[in-house]
């Protein structure tokens, strides 16, 4: 279907005063169409058509494709995906900047979100888009200054456990050993790495390993661990409203889950003032945490912490203090690239904490 004959069915429906039906809509296609396409361009038009109406448009495709992990689009002619194979410009696109806007602002209203110029950015989950659910962010203009810009997640679930990124060669079987012995031990770690280097994965396929009577409380920004576990709680924060209250943060979420009684506690993404709070429950008998961390490498993790303690008002002596009241000693372990952002030294301790 043509971006034309498109709105022209939009127009079309608008106007139209019975109550929108497969058949409506049918009818309307073939009317805009001058009654040239047949009963199977008809129904495949009408598909294409709803996830204009109520998907992700002509993304959809991208989104639902089996390995798909993320689609971005940074102008109208611009539309990347990542397939497993990294990031690659793909044939999708938009007739106009005005369409990336629209589809822009549409998902974020399936996402009960808010996006215009007095709020022109938003965060958010989609559902109904393919089989998984999609972490939104978008940002309109002028903040972003050559146009709208999507980025979409596809969230699936694990699939894999230890064993099994070992035999595909995303770790080494020595890293596997080490992580088992980590969540026996009930050593407390951190999983550090750049942007979708697969730190989400590895802590995944970790929980994955932990006893099955062990109760996991996950603390996450946007849903995206899920481990194979039969005693896992997430929870997940969320935005203020468009009121401005109601929001929950991560660090709110950290402190609810000491009043749940985990045997361990997990946050996602350790990225701002929550990591007071996980220190904290780290050092008063909440063994065998874990949670990721953005950094260059495992060596630059404490200056990370420092900065991320320094938001909640932790000062470098006393996150100092309680990093030291936790590791004993550090050992080395050599990640592979698959899981780690290049080959890169990640570092273990035989105390209460490990860094990968």
């Amino acid at each position: 279907m043509s971006v034309s004959l498109i709105d022209r069915v939009r127009e079309r429906l608008v106007a139209e005063a019975s109550p929108l039906s497969p058949g409506v809509v049918a009818a309307a296609i073939r009317a805009e169409s001058g009654g040239l396409l047949g009963d199977t361009e008809v129904l495949s038009n009408l598909r294409l058509l709803e996830t204009e109406l109520t998907g992700a448009g002509i993304l959809e495709p991208l989104l639902c494709a089996p390995a798909t992990t993320d689609v971005l689009v940074t102008a109208p002619d611009a539309v990347w995906v990542d397939d497993g194979n990294g990031l690659h410009r793909s044939a999708v696109c938009f007739s106009d900047e005005g369409a990336v806007r629209r589809l822009a602002q549409r998902l974020a209203l399936l996402a009960g979100r808010r996006l215009d110029e007095a709020q022109p950015w938003v965060d958010g989950q989609l559902t109904g888009i393919g089989p998984f659910t999609v972490r939104l962010h978008a940002v309109l203009p002028p903040v972003a200054a050559a146009g709208t810009c999507l980025s979409l997640r596809v969230l699936r679930p694990a699939t894999q456990n230890l064993d099994t990124l070992s035999r595909s060669g995303a770790i080494p079987a020595q890293a596997a050993e080490l992580v088992h012995a980590i969540i026996r031990a009930r050593l407390a770690f951190l999983i550090s790495g750049g942007t979708g280097c697969g730190k989400t994965t590895l802590l995944a396929a970790a929980l994955g390993a932990v006893p099955a009577h062990e109760r996991i409380i996950c603390v996450e920004d946007a849903a995206e661990l899920a481990p194979p576990h039969p005693h896992l709680v997430t929870l997940v924060a969320r935005g203020a409203n468009v009121e401005g209250i109601g929001e929950v943060t991560v660090r709110d979420l950290v402190r609810q889950a000491l009043r749940m009684r985990p045997d361990r506690i997990v946050v996602g993404e350790v990225r701002g003032a929550e990591v007071v709070d996980l220190l904290a429950a780290l050092n008063t008998g909440h063994d065998g945490g874990a949670g990721t961390v953005h950094a260059n490498s495992p060596a630059e993790v404490p200056a990370r912490l420092e900065a991320l303690g320094a938001l909640g008002g932790l000062d470098r002596t006393a996150l100092i203090s309680q990093l030291a009241a936790a590791v004993l000693s550090v050992g080395r372990l050599r990640v592979s690239s698959t899981v780690a952002d290049g080959d890169r030294d990640g570092v273990c301790d035989r105390g209460r904490h490990a860094y990968l």
